[in-house]
């Protein structure tokens, strides 16, 4: 039997006419429970703050003032607001906060709530609710945010006393940027918000079972360093917990110790450099031949915060089948669920490999250390023959449009060093995630687990605000976004020229839905139902009676206040580009008009083993070499999130 939310069961008690709680008297400064939450903000050092306003939560915007200690950001819908909070989170590595008011506001915030728990992102949402006395009456704008989001949080609160904001604000903040980093939603009742308190910091927190583990417990780093003893074809496979970890230096120094390869997760690029000569670079559906061929082979796979997604392992079942597995994670709940290991190490995944590292050498000192000469000629072989490019012919555009990988190519080749590059979710994320040369961790936002269209434009936004706030602004921000997942946040332009938080946008325009469009090429026959966008279809002699360019681009950037530019050849992509990155002080938007049948490759169809990995229509290289797994069931996509 389900167990009621909190909402439900606080509405399951009978209503009665006793007198008011009689406040604890404690010591403090008497204020209203907004202004206690304002102030915890403040308290807890954070200093920017995203969201919208409405009837629910004004109390709380009515103490945001000139004199606040934070900056808030004022966005255009509440979903963006909660991506924006992601945005800053991963670009800072500081918890992202955003205030939404109760009801549509607060079912609005839930995409953005889910994504951050797939991707393990620190955040704290604060949404309004109706008074107490007002909860389980259908009230104008109530709605059961708590049990809404119960099994997308971390965690959940529902405050309905004054006194407890402050405590309540310290946990979730705490909950959110420990352990697995995740979302806390802190439900926060207008009487709560009306009502007065005693405010005092700092808080003692009331955490009991809350410890997350950090180090590894008994022999289990000895059990590792054995299985590296034994190793002739290992692979670290680290994924998006190491880059809350910050455990760059780390990842690289266990790859430099034990000579063994490093593939990614698509949240984990830019962990180690591209230019690191261990990085094979991504694995997966869309991942490098030698890096899902390196995983495929291994003989001891070490999972280093990844938590062996399908768009990672293809058919699970065929995933790296003659490998034994260490797998070091931080949520223990992650040991196991998909792939038994043969070594489980719980622990903060910098602290584990710093442990890690000199068991491993004590053991080599005893025992020698592993020749992988052959392995690596094995994927040097692969690297070499089967490397991310775009020469082949079917890479061709057929209408003299852009190659959208060229284009990708062009962006990373003439930006500053130190960009952080946002996508949103698509051909375009992938394209990106390949041909972006990544030099620096922190260095990438995007969806990875839900796979958010629309997650974009906010989070660039959310990007723009971090590197202001903690690089003085030194950090450029780069969007990579297609036309399709622009247009479900595009009203955010108004954000980024009113709250002066400038970007630059390039938007890989094919006029359809590109990944939807190529399952449908690959895996529906070619029938390209409701995939056709029609809003760059075209540039000149078009019938008056065919409608394409809806929305013009260009035309939408500057109605926003933005510079639009559009580039249909390479020499106006070049100087696109160019003008782009010499103005700082505006966003800029380029259209670039790409080819629309486009493909990104490598590919695995889903379901199928990552050992029938296609190169190029008719080229399998895995299979080639000696794998015996075979294209399986492909499942169908309903969208460019598929």
């Amino acid at each position: 039997m389900a167990l009621p939310t909190p909402l439900q069961a606080f509405s399951g008690v009978p209503k009665t006419t006793a007198a008011p709680d009689k406040q604890t008297v404690v010591d403090g400064e008497k204020m209203t429970g907004a202004q206690a939450l304002v102030r915890a903000l403040e308290d807890l050092g954070v200093k920017d703050v995203f969201g919208i306003p409405g009837g629910a939560i004004l109390p709380v915007y009515h103490q945001i003032k000139d004199d606040t200690k934070f900056r808030f950001v004022l966005m255009r819908h509440e979903q963006a607001a909660g991506h924006a909070a992601e945005g800053y989170a991963v670009a800072t590595g500081e918890v992202g906060v955003c205030i939404v008011t109760s009801g549509p506001g607060a079912t609005n915030v839930v995409t953005a709530i889910a994504d951050a728990n797939m991707d393990s992102v620190p955040m704290v949402v604060i949404t309004g609710q109706v008074g107490v006395g007002a909860i389980g009456t259908d009230a104008f704008q109530e709605a059961d945010i708590v049990g809404i989001t119960y099994p997308v949080t971390k965690h959940s609160y529902l405050v309905t006393n004054a006194q407890d904001i402050p405590r309540v604000l310290a946990e979730a903040y705490y909950i959110a940027r420990t352990g697995r980093p995740g979302p806390v939603v802190v439900d926060l009742t207008k009487t709560a918000q009306t009502g007065s308190m005693y405010y005092s910091w700092p808080q003692r927190m009331i955490l009991p079972g809350y410890n997350p583990t950090l180090k590894a417990h008994g022999r289990v780093l000895s059990d590792a360093a054995k299985l590296f003893e034994q190793a002739y074809r290992p692979v670290l496979y680290v994924g998006g917990g190491a880059v809350r970890s910050n455990a760059s230096a780390e990842v690289a120094k266990l790859a430099e110790v034990t000579g063994a390869p490093i593939v990614t997760t698509l949240p984990a690029r830019g962990i180690v450099p591209d230019s690191n000569p261990k990085n094979l670079g991504m694995l997966g559906m869309h991942g490098t031949v030698a890096a899902t061929g390196a995983a495929q082979r291994a003989d001891l796979l070490v999972a280093i915060g990844a938590r062996f997604d399908d768009r990672v392992t293809g058919n699970l079942a065929a995933f790296a089948p003659a490998a034994r597995v260490i797998h070091i994670d931080i949520d223990p709940a992650e040991i196991g669920k998909n792939r038994q290991p043969d070594v489980p190490i719980v622990g903060d995944v910098a602290t584990v490999l710093r442990d890690l590292i000199p068991e491993i050498e004590r053991s080599q000192a005893i025992h020698g250390k592993p020749d992988l000469t052959y392995w690596w000629k094995e994927l040097d072989g692969l690297r070499k023959d089967y490397p991310i490019d775009y020469d082949q012919p079917c890479d061709q555009p057929t209408d003299g449009s852009l190659q959208p990988q060229w284009v990708v190519r062009q962006l990373s080749k003439h930006a500053d060093p130190s960009t952080i590059w946002v996508t949103g979710v698509g051909q375009h994320q992938m394209w990106a995630s390949q041909l972006v040369d990544f030099e620096n961790p922190h260095s990438w936002i995007s969806s990875g687990g839900l796979g958010t269209m629309g997650f974009g434009l906010p989070a660039a936004i959310g990007a723009v605000a971090g590197s202001q706030r903690e690089f003085g602004g030194k950090k450029p921000v780069w969007l990579i976004d297609g036309d399709g997942s622009f247009q479900m946040t595009s009203e955010e332009l108004a954000t980024a020229t009113l709250d002066g938080t400038p970007l630059k946008i390039a938007i890989l325009n094919n006029s359809v839905y590109g990944m939807v469009r190529q399952w449908q090429t690959l895996f529906f026959d070619h029938h390209y139902s409701q995939t056709n966008l029609l809003d760059g279809e075209a540039r000149e002699n078009t019938p008056a009676d065919e409608f394409v360019d809806v929305p013009d681009f260009v035309k939408l950037a500057e109605a926003y206040g933005c510079v639009g530019l559009r580039a249909f050849t390479e020499e106006e992509a070049v100087a696109a580009i160019e003008k782009a990155n010499a103005i700082n002080d505006r966003t800029v938007l380029i259209d670039f008009r790409v080819w629309k049948d486009a493909m990104v490759w490598p590919m695995v169809a889903a379901g199928a083993s990552n050992d029938a990995v296609t190169y190029r229509p008719g080229t399998q290289p895995l299979l080639r070499q000696g794998g015996d797994g075979a294209a399986e069931g492909t499942g169908a996509a309903q969208s460019d999130r598929a």
